[in-house]
């Protein structure tokens, strides 16, 4: 069973810069890619639940969303299988609960973490 820990959401300033880590443990062998997910205000008034921020696949390439493109970067650590979100420039926009997530292709389902806050403000 894998399963996904976040940390290092917290409070920034507009402009400031966080970085987001989240450490897999478990068998890993069926999880297709490791990424980063968001849940803001504005998706839950919107009625869906969270939206991809940026994501990488385990045999190689990546994925961001068009609104943090030039301004964050997934990596991964694979010794601790530990995946990170730098993110740099951040607005008001960003403020949300960022999950890391996994898709695992046999159970067809993602697996979750609990999710950590960040918020900006100024």
């Amino acid at each position: 069973q894998v399963q996904l820990e976040e940390s290092g959401g917290g409070l920034v300033q507009v402009g400031g810069s966080r970085r987001l880590a989240c450490t897999a443990s478990g068998d890993m062998s069926r999880i297709y890619n490791l990424g980063w997910y968001r849940r803001t205000a504005e998706n839950e008034r919107a009625g869906y639940d969270r939206e991809l921020v940026a994501a990488l696949i385990l045999s190689g390439g990546s994925t961001y969303a068009d609104f943090v493109k030039g301004r964050f970067t997934i990596s991964r650590d694979k010794a601790t299988n530990t995946v990170f979100l730098q993110m740099n420039a951040l607005k008001a926009d960003d403020t949300a609960v960022y999950f890391c997530g996994a898709w695992h292709t046999t159970e067809h389902r993602y697996i979750w973490g609990q999710g950590t806050q960040v918020t900006v403000i100024g």
